[in-house]
């Protein structure tokens, strides 16, 4: 509780956020065990996955699942929809509210052509008067706050975030997050961060960064050169919830690490179940080991749908590898003993 004796960082409308950091929302990834850990890190609110307005029209239709909220709550909750119609995106705006968010934010930022060329997504960037028409309608449909992820543009040629943003705040946007790169860019090239800049000064609302965020001082260096609010992290969040404590990974041992495995994998089974908790952590233990020499352990523990093999190779790579030993290391090693060869070399040295 001792966020709520602390004032908030900022506010989305009536909202208070406690905390500069935010895992962004990610298909397959910010769902609620991963969301959960993050938020234990201190991510300061949590997305949904993104839902399509028009699966949300059907009760039955199984990306409502999207938008459960862990157990005791999540506040501030965020509900993302996306959609190419106005009508149809307050109508489902309108149904997940009885759900208990404490924002319904629409996604115009998403880059994939399946969004985007259907005029959904980043795709709605270039309909301003359909921007326009949607915020108009959720602000004074709905009586939780209502936000708006977005691009710089769909392209070099069409950069138009500050036309949107003026758009969003003119009716009724309550925040607005940005990513600093075009849809053309997806994620290559260097984030703009200068837009980003450009965007907080000409908004008076709350603007959330993101892009290029990987490390802890690119948190603060994102905050020192845009001003914005708070800083909204992504890919370099998956396999890294440190992320949000200003942890440096490459600082951490590998029980820190191991420690993390076993508690998101708990929480994957106890969500999913098994084998499909099991299944869908096998993307996140990719991220949690990369760039480290654990091929030959962790190559049977993505193939497995046991998971009392995984725990069992878990605990196999647990006992090969020194506990103490720094990440910065083991991304160096070529060459680890085998359990017994680590008692052999013990009883060596003793």
């Amino acid at each position: 509780m001792e966020k709520t004796t602390k004032p908030p960082n900022f506010w989305i409308g009536n909202v208070p956020v406690f905390g500069d950091t935010v895992l962004a929302p990610m298909a397959r990834y910010s769902d609620v065990p991963y969301r959960a850990l993050c938020r234990a890190y201190g991510s300061a609110m949590s997305y949904t996955e993104f839902v399509p307005a028009e699966a949300l029209l059907h009760q039955e239709n199984p990306m409502w699942r999207r938008l459960d909220i862990r157990p005791g709550g999540e506040q501030p909750m965020v509900f993302q929809i996306f959609g190419f119609d106005a009508q149809q995106l307050l109508a489902a705006a309108q149904r997940i509210e009885a759900w208990g968010p404490d924002i319904i934010d629409v996604n115009m930022g998403c880059s994939v052509p399946q969004v985007s060329e259907q005029g959904a997504g980043v795709g709605m960037m270039r309909q301003p008067a359909l921007v326009a028409e949607t915020f108009r309608l959720l602000s004074r449909h709905l009586s939780v706050p209502v936000t708006g992820k977005i691009r710089l543009g769909w392209d070099e040629n069409s950069v138009n975030y500050l036309e949107i943003a003026r758009i969003l705040e003119d009716n009724g946007a309550a925040l607005i997050a940005i990513h600093g790169r075009t849809k053309t860019q997806h994620y290559g090239h260097q984030a703009n961060w200068d837009a980003i800049a450009a965007l907080k000064q000409a908004v008076s609302v709350p603007v959330i960064g993101n892009g290029d965020v990987q490390s802890p001082e690119d948190i603060d260096r994102m905050k020192a050169h845009t001003g914005c609010d708070a800083v909204m992290i992504g890919r370099a969040a998956v396999g890294n919830p440190w992320l949000f404590a200003r942890q440096d990974r490459a600082e951490l041992t590998f029980a820190d690490v191991t420690a993390v495995i076993r508690r998101h994998l708990n929480e994957m089974l106890a969500y999913y179940g098994d084998p499909a908790g099991l299944i869908g952590f096998r993307r996140h233990l990719k991220r949690y080991v990369s760039g480290l020499a654990l091929k030959r352990f962790v190559q049977p523990m993505l193939q497995t749908e046991d998971s009392a093999e995984f725990w069992r190779l878990l605990a196999v790579l647990e006992t090969a590898v020194p506990a103490d030993e720094p990440l910065a290391s083991l991304a160096r090693r070529t060459w680890f003993p085998r359990p017994r060869e680590r008692e052999l070399e013990q009883e060596r040295e003793d």
